[in-house]
């Protein structure tokens, strides 16, 4: 049951990776957009060179109420963030929009301000660069629907618990953002790694473990005629199947209420309730996912956050920026580094976020009164995750990167290859035939 969980859990990420490559390619191709981009950037920037002058600590320091602490290194932190995240789902292709909210965490941003800057930072992404229109072919409309709405519901309750939790107890705020990330990284992690250590030889992606057959739960699920009843799969099943769409409204809420909660698309939680709870195909899964992505992070974002101010911009522009580069390192060096390898720094990245997140509850119990620490111990404690986290994410981006500059000739050389190739397929037979057609001419 957990293995099969964490399978889903696994093709939800590579799913939204496949997205978000080639959301950053898209971006990265158009001109237009790249210069709104630099022209976005340049007000945040440059302010950043300059150290703002230091505030007292009951207005604008990591201990005060509101969210508003900033320093320029907490800018600059953001776009090595996500270039980390970027290189994460470049190169592993999936789960590297996990470690962007406890990253910022890290950097000193409230629990909330970090979510709904990762919220923002996604939705900016998409409406910039998605590719949607490629996968509408496998959207259906009922489903769809059912979904969004239920997602809808879902993303409204979870703003709402973050903001009362915040405004309740901003030290309560965090230590519940940083208990659910610990549980969801711990359990990511840790799963990873096993792979890792039991199967070095046969690669997870090629361990295919029948997500398309129906599950028990699927079987359960599709029996129940509970009106209004949506039809799906008709493309891969002869007639198609059927499946309430209560059941899909329900999912929806689910998905939005995490998703608002964490500050992540909510493609993770999609995918094992599509397809191991209600029996519905990977491909049509991927593409209502890809549109509950957009949905969910703009409506959430907006609607959620940014009208009650909890969107950090300065950090979600450098987040953007980073994960553009790290996304395009990660995936064209995938072609050089052994699957082995990936593996193993997926699962140290991921478990490196949840060292992170475990190390910083001691501080917040404390700071809560449920348990006795002095503030030196909780704050070590605290700097132990920070530097454990930092450290081990720096390695592999070092090596990620080091890895991608040794090998450019050879990647040079391929792709020039590969362009050669691609240029004489479709070009070879037109110039044989134009060469022919001169030389008769010319007898």
């Amino acid at each position: 049951m957990m293995r099969r969980l964490y399978q889903s859990l696994m093709a939800a990420s590579r799913a939204h990776a496949q997205w978000e490559i080639e959301t950053t390619t898209n971006i990265i191709k158009n001109r237009k957009m790249l210069i709104i981009l630099l022209l976005m950037a340049l007000p945040l920037i440059i302010p950043a060179m300059v150290h703002a002058a230091s505030l007292p600590e009951a207005i604008g320091g990591k201990a005060a109420y509101g969210p508003s602490y900033f320093s320029a290194k907490m800018f600059y932190g953001s776009i090595a963030i996500g270039v980390v995240a970027g290189l994460v789902t470049g190169c592993i292709g999936a789960g590297g929009g996990f470690l962007i909210t406890p990253a910022l965490m890290s950097l000193g941003v409230k629990g909330i301000l970090s979510v709904g800057t990762d919220m923002f930072h996604i939705f900016a992404k998409a409406i910039m660069g998605t590719t949607l229109h490629k996968k509408m072919g496998n959207v259906n409309v009922g489903l769809a629907v059912a979904f969004l709405v239920g997602s809808g519901l879902g993303v409204t309750g979870g703003g709402i618990i973050n903001r009362a939790l915040y405004n309740y107890n901003p030290v309560m705020s965090d230590f519940t953002i940083s208990m659910i990330y610990a549980v969801l990284l711990g359990f990511l992690g840790f799963f990873a790694l096993s792979d890792y250590f039991k199967v070095r030889k046969s690669e997870l992606s090629k361990n295919k473990i029948g997500l398309e057959k129906l599950t028990p739960m699927a079987e359960r699920m599709q029996s129940v005629n509970l009106a209004p009843m949506i039809q799906f799969d008709e493309k891969i099943v002869p007639g198609g199947r059927k499946i309430s769409g209560v059941f899909v409204a329900i999912s929806g809420a689910i998905t939005g209420l995490l998703a608002a909660i964490l500050g992540v698309g909510g493609g993770f939680v999609t995918f094992p309730m599509f397809v191991y709870g209600l029996g519905i195909s990977t491909y049509t899964t991927v593409g209502t996912d890809i549109l509950q992505i957009i949905f969910t992070a703009g409506y959430g974002a907006i609607a959620q956050y940014a009208l009650y101010g909890y969107i950090f911009y300065t950090l979600a522009m450098g987040c953007l920026l980073g994960s553009l580069l790290g996304v395009q390192i990660g995936a064209i060096t995938t072609k050089v580094v052994s699957q082995s390898k990936i593996k193993a720094f997926y699962a140290i990245a991921i478990l490196a976020g949840f060292i992170n997140r475990i190390f910083a509850l001691p501080e917040k119990l404390s700071q809560m009164g449920y348990i006795s620490l002095t503030p030196s111990t909780g704050a070590i404690l605290t700097n132990i995750g920070v530097w454990v986290f930092f450290g081990l994410v720096a390695i592999f981006a070092v090596w990620i990167i080091g890895t991608f500059i040794v090998n450019v000739p050879n990647l040079r050389a391929e792709y020039d290859e590969g362009s050669k190739a691609e240029y004489n397929a479709e070009y070879g037979e037109d110039n044989k035939a134009v060469v022919s057609t001169k030389r008769g001419a010319a007898q």
